[in-house]
């Protein structure tokens, strides 16, 4: 890992009847439109599925790291989150981020411990840390056939 900190940017550009296009250095560009729920088609990527998507992202790079760290066999994990956008206190804002987390392991794991290391992912995820709303974490480890 380099030296914090670490510095991330990324360029956005649209016109008045076009989607957003997001850029940064040595990536795909992408393009965001607002959702559904504030008059958009809700076929693109939009700065709130950008944003929960982020949380599985980093949740799921979280774990890895540490499963590597600790040495950890695993075969596989899927990660869905639901972020919930509301109105607290005159602000509109996610106030939750609900993880779901099924991770795969092999016959003869110490499952609690694998239980151990999703709990330390979602507390570790730098993201979710980042974040004002509030993240729950409901893990699943299912043994591999």
């Amino acid at each position: 890992m380099q030296q914090l900190p670490h510095h991330y940017r990324v360029g956005a550009a649209t016109r008045p009847d076009e989607d957003v296009v997001l850029s940064s250095a040595g990536l795909d560009t992408l393009e965001s439109a607002p959702p559904a729920e504030y008059g958009g088609a809700g076929d693109k990527w939009s700065p709130e599925t950008l944003l929960v998507a982020s949380v599985a992202d980093c949740f799921v790079l979280t774990f890895k790291a540490i499963a590597r760290a600790s040495k950890f066999e695993w075969r596989s994990l899927e990660c869905n989150v639901e972020g919930t956008l509301d109105r607290e206190d005159k602000v509109t804002r996610f106030v939750d981020f609900r993880i779901s987390a099924v991770l795969a392991v092999p016959s003869g794991t110490d499952e609690a411990r694998a239980q151990r290391l999703l709990e330390k992912a979602e507390e570790s995820c730098l993201v979710t840390q980042s974040l004002k709303a509030t993240p729950t974490l409901d893990a699943q480890v299912r043994v591999a056939a």
